[in-house]
C-alpha cells in the first residue's frame, strides 16, 4: 500500500467511528457478523512471514547475487580485502620510490658538509625519509 492507500484508510475508519452511534442496530449487527467472519478466515501467522519474507528478500536481494548462495556475501568481501590489500601495495611502493629519488638526490649533489650539519636539512631528510 502507497501512503495514499493508507491515508484513505484512516479517513475511512474515523468517518465511520465518528457515525457508529448513529448507526441502526441491524447495521451494527451485520458488521459485527462480518468482521467476525473475516477474522476468523485470517491466518494469524500470515502478516509476520510475509514481513520476514519482504525484509528477507529485500536484504538478500542487496548483499548477494541471485543464484549464488553463500558465495554472493563472500565474494564481495573477498574482492574488498583484494581491494584494499592492493591500495596498500601501491602506497608502499609509492613510499619507497620517493626514499630512492631522494637518496639519489642527495647522494648525485655536491654539498658541502656544513649541510649535513645543518638541523633543519637534517629535519628536512628526515621528514622526507619517513
Amino acid at each position: 500500500m502507497n501512503t495514499d492507500d493508507i491515508n484513505f484508510a484512516y479517513k475511512v475508519r474515523h468517518a465511520l467511528n465518528a457515525r457508529l452511534d448513529t448507526l441502526p442496530a441491524s447495521t451494527g449487527d451485520r458488521l459485527a457478523a462480518a468482521r467476525k467472519a473475516a477474522v476468523s478466515r485470517k491466518k494469524a501467522h500470515a502478516p509476520v512471514k510475509v514481513a520476514q519474507r519482504a525484509l528477507a528478500g529485500n536484504i538478500g536481494a542487496f548483499l548477494s547475487f541471485p543464484s549464488l548462495g553463500r558465495a554472493g556475501v563472500v565474494l564481495p568481501l573477498l574482492a574488498l580485502v583484494a581491494g584494499l590489500a592492493g591500495v596498500y601495495q601501491y602506497e608502499q611502493e609509492r613510499r619507497i620510490e620517493e626514499i630512492a629519488e631522494l637518496d639519489a638526490a642527495v647522494l648525485s649533489d655536491e654539498l658541502p658538509l656544513t649541510a649535513y650539519l645543518d638541523h633543519g636539512f637534517n629535519a628536512y631528510l628526515a621528514q622526507r625519509g619517513q
